[in-house]
C-alpha cells in the first residue's frame, strides 16, 4: 500500500512521521481498483470494513421507490466513504456509490480499525472528527432537501458559503443542478433572478450578497 496517499486521507492526516510506519504495518486491508462506470457499493450494502478512496472520484446516489434518482454528493481522493455506518446498528450503505473515472481504493478490515481507534489517540481524534464534520454536511443537505423552490436552494446554498458577504460555489452549474437534482436551463435561469433581482452579483464561481435580508427571504419562499 502506498502510505503516502492514506496519510492524505483527513482521518490519517495528523498521524506523525514516527508513527506512520508502524500504524500501516497494524493494519489488515486489501487494495481494489474499479473502473470509470462500476458500482463500487450498492445502496443496502453491509459495511464490513472501512472503504478509503486513495484516487479517483466517486458519486453519492440515493434511488427512492418510485425509481427518481438524487445526487448526493461527488466525493474525491483521498477520502473515506461512509465511515460512520462501520459502527452503525444498521452497518449499510445509504446510498450507491459510482465510479465518475478510475479509482483505487483501500479497504481496511473493521477489526484493525477497532485496535486503532483504541490505541492511537491521534486516529481516533482524526475518525471522530471526519464523521462530526459529515453530520454538518448532512444537515446543509437535509435543509436543501427541504426548501421546496429552485431560488431558495441556491439561497440556503449560497448562504452557507457566504463570509464578509462573499461566497464562492465550489461546483460548475452542471455539478451543482445535478445536487439540487433540477436542470441546468432551471437553475441558470435561477440564478439570472437573483442576479436581476439584485440579491447576488456572480462572476464565475465568485459571488457577492448585495441584500442579505432578500437571500434569506428567498429561503422561505
Amino acid at each position: 500500500m502506498d502510505a503516502h496517499d492514506l496519510f492524505l486521507c483527513p482521518i490519517c492526516s495528523n498521524i506523525p512521521d514516527n508513527q506512520r510506519g508502524h500504524f500501516v504495518r497494524a493494519l489488515t486491508f486489501k487494495t481494489k481498483f474499479f473502473e470509470k462506470g462500476a458500482r463500487i457499493a450498492g445502496q443496502g450494502d453491509p459495511v464490513h470494513a472501512l472503504y478509503t478512496l486513495l484516487e479517483g472520484s466517486v458519486k453519492a446516489e440515493m434511488v427512492s421507490e418510485s425509481g427518481t434518482v438524487l445526487n448526493i454528493e461527488v466525493i474525491r481522493a483521498p477520502n473515506p466513504l461512509a465511515p460512520a455506518f462501520l459502527f452503525a446498528k444498521n452497518n449499510r450503505f445509504p446510498v450507491d456509490v459510482v465510479a465518475l473515472e478510475p479509482c483505487k481504493l483501500i479497504i481496511i478490515s473493521k477489526e484493525s480499525v477497532i485496535k486503532q481507534l483504541a490505541s492511537n489517540e491521534t486516529f481516533l481524534q482524526g475518525f471522530m472528527t471526519y464523521n462530526s464534520d459529515r453530520v454538518h454536511f448532512l444537515s446543509e443537505r437535509l435543509k436543501l432537501l427541504s426548501t421546496k423552490t429552485i431560488k431558495g436552494k441556491l439561497a440556503q446554498y449560497i448562504l452557507a458559503r457566504t463570509k464578509h458577504m462573499d461566497f464562492v460555489l465550489d461546483m460548475n452549474q452542471t455539478a451543482l443542478s445535478e445536487y439540487f437534482g433540477i436542470t441546468r436551463p432551471s437553475l441558470s435561469r435561477s440564478l439570472s433572478e437573483m442576479m436581476h433581482e439584485g440579491i447576488i452579483s456572480l462572476k464565475g464561481k465568485r459571488g457577492k450578497v448585495l441584500d442579505l435580508g432578500k437571500l434569506r427571504k428567498a429561503i422561505m419562499q
